[in-house]
């Protein structure tokens, strides 16, 4: 069961019947309401989604699987995944998944390599890129993920160039 990608979290129940309180990311909303499978757990234990209801800034789902607390709190904490096919058709044009953007080439807007992704981190703010640079001198860059300063990300090349301001590559 590769090819899967984590979509949400069962951070705890909800009320008595089995419903498990879900995050997820702000903006897929759409994603959490048309899900009729998903897979739990680093064990993948495929559940089977019977209704999805949003309260707050959570999704409350009840799995065909669970009736009562019980049976859901062996679940708690644990990521719900997706195949990643299934995520990769709801994307809009200038979107791509973050696990996509390691590895892929750092050029600066002068088309000169700058490193590569190593990790993207998160910040209260945005999304932070890790690059382990070409030059043996630095140890990472940190690049804040923004269209000012990375305008171009090219996942089907492997490319992302970044307008680098004074101070942020040294």
């Amino acid at each position: 069961m590769e090819n899967l990608v984590s979509i949400a979290k069962i951070l705890n129940f909800h009320g008595i019947k089995g419903e498990a309180r879900v995050g997820f990311t702000k903006g897929h909303e759409g994603q959490i309401a048309t899900l009729k499978k998903v897979f739990a757990g680093s064990a993948r234990h495929e559940l089977n989604v019977q209704s999805v209801r949003f309260h707050k800034n959570f999704a409350i789902i009840k799995f065909a699987e669970f009736n009562s607390i019980d049976e859901l709190l062996e679940f708690k904490g644990e990521n719900l995944y997706v195949p990643k096919v299934t995520v990769v058709k709801t994307l809009e044009e200038d979107e791509f998944l973050v696990e996509d953007l390691v590895g892929m080439q750092v050029f600066d807007d002068k088309d000169d390599l700058v490193g590569e992704v190593q990790s993207v981190g998160v910040s209260a703010a945005n999304d932070i890129l890790c690059i382990k640079p070409e030059n043996p001198d630095y140890e990472q860059f940190l690049i804040p993920f923004v269209k000012e300063l990375v305008p171009v990300v090219d996942v089907a090349k492997g490319k992302i160039i970044i307008k680098p301001i004074e101070g942020l590559l040294e």
